[in-house]
């Protein structure tokens, strides 16, 4: 068996990593590169390997860094399953075709202001389009947690609850390798959650595993803990509202919107925050809320009481409103004094939240609040980082507002929970670890060594390892 790692290899983004066994191809994930324009589209367009030649795709989660380029493989001619559990079947059939939608519009707007500069300006096209993308949607195949099922010959797959966003799973796969004859165990964690956190159920133990590719996102830091959280928002609330600024917060649609709705809603309940409106502006968020109130069995104990039987909507309360239309959105431009924004995307590299950024970053009553990873080079690492100056829509802009970052909302485990998750893993022989900066995978690498688990490699891009039991 071989694996190659094409993608979130040293980087964060854009998770891709190619099996082969018994002569058959195998993805594990086809996410988008999110970054530098150039090589954004560079990583997105070249896969490393012919669509044409997979067998099946496993995909881990819904989130657009692990399968955002799903409908450009079936552009390029991949006709196989997609593997997943319904949940994220449920949120790809929005997310998908919202990723097509924002490439549309965003390639449009942008043509449009370079033809206004440069009648001769080339034409921006997009990775793909709504038809690619409904496309992918059909070769869809949702399956239950814990449920095995056969990818190819000698490959069975089951899905475990990796706790990070609605329907992530661990992949764990029982390999028999015609060839030897030879039976192992090979996992891919996909992106792993956190124990504690509102809404999900806290990650399931992986099963007994010699291969393991994880990732290591937050491979060398540490999170606030979440029972601050909540003190910490209040705070922020109150003193951005008494001096008449807005808060806008770049929100993935998925997880940290409905996380950051619930807990704004617990403070509005009991009167801890004053009685400003509240906007979540992303239709996609809209219809993730919706596929949430669907999927009740991914909830944990306090709200899935709460929500079946109090019959009360966690994601919504008095104050919150969702904009639907443009028209909506452009109207928000036009609020006088508090307002909480939320809008997608959660990295601030297109979307309507660029839109907000651009109307509200040089007003030093506002406030930008950062809840999620802001990958290298991105819009929002630049917010985080509080460079003095921005480009939005290649416009430069001053960074006048205030920036508050809150990673207790993050949905990644942190380096206490991957070195705590890994060391239970029974069997162990080799970890590989992606979806990490070269940095925090390679002190994530250290520390391992440090609890005694010393086979552990960092992968490189392109990089190709050979298991042989």
């Amino acid at each position: 068996m071989k694996i190659h790692f094409w993608g979130a290899a040293r980087e964060v983004t854009g998770s891709r990593h190619l099996l082969e066994i018994n002569g058959k191809k195998i993805l594990l994930d086809c996410g988008m590169f999110q970054g530098r324009r150039k090589d954004t589209e560079i990583k997105n367009k070249d896969f490393g390997f012919d669509p044409k030649t997979l067998d099946a795709v496993i995909l881990s989660h819904a989130h657009i860094d692990h399968s955002g380029c799903l409908p450009l493989l079936v552009k390029q001619g991949y006709k196989g399953p997609i593997y997943s559990t319904f949940a994220t079947r449920d949120l790809c059939n929005f997310m998908l075709m919202d990723s097509a939608f924002i490439q549309e519009k965003d390639a449009e707007y942008m043509n449009k202001r370079n033809q206004k500069k440069d009648k001769h300006a080339p034409q921006l096209v997009p990775l793909y389009n709504s038809e690619d993308a409904q496309q992918a949607l059909t070769q869809f195949y949702g399956i239950g947690y814990e449920t095995a099922f056969a990818v190819a010959d000698g490959v069975v797959c089951s899905f475990y609850n990796a706790g990070h966003i609605l329907g992530s799973a661990l992949v764990h796969l029982v390999i028999k390798e015609q060839s030897s004859g030879k039976t192992y165990r090979f996992a891919f964690t996909g992106d792993l959650g956190r124990k504690n956190l509102p809404i999900l159920k806290d990650p399931t133990p992986m099963p007994p595993t010699e291969y393991l590719v994880t990732e290591s996102t937050y491979g060398n830091r540490f999170h606030e803990s979440m029972l601050d959280a909540g003190a910490k928002l209040k705070e922020i609330v109150n003193r951005v509202a008494n001096r008449g600024g807005k808060i806008v917060i770049p929100a993935f649609s998925v997880e940290r919107t409905q996380e950051m709705i619930y807990h704004l809603n617990v403070l509005w309940q009991k009167k801890e925050i004053p009685d400003i409106p509240v906007y979540v502006d992303s239709p996609l968020s809209v219809n993730i809320s919706e596929v949430f109130i669907n999927h009740p069995e991914c909830y944990d104990q306090e709200i899935y009481d709460e929500f079946i039987q109090n019959r009360k909507n966690p994601f919504g309360f008095g104050r919150l409103q969702y904009t639907h239309s443009v028209d909506e959105s452009k109207g928000l431009n036009n609020i006088n004094g508090p307002a909480i924004i939320i809008s997608s995307s959660g990295m601030c590299e297109n979307g309507r939240i660029l839109h907000h950024l651009k109307n509200n970053i040089e007003d030093p009553r506002n406030l930008i609040l950062i809840i999620g990873y802001m990958a290298e080079n991105t819009l929002g690492r630049k917010i985080l980082e509080k460079q003095p100056m921005v480009k939005i829509f290649d416009e430069t802009y001053n960074l006048k507002a205030e920036v508050e970052v809150m990673n207790a909302f993050s949905g990644h485990a942190d380096r206490s929970d991957l070195l705590d998750f890994i060391s239970k893993v029974k069997d162990l022989k080799k970890v590989y670890l992606v979806h990490g900066e070269e940095s925090q995978g390679l002190s994530l690498k250290g520390f391992l060594g440090e609890i005694g688990i010393n086979s552990v490699e960092v992968p490189n891009r392109g990089e190709t390892f050979t298991i042989e039991e």
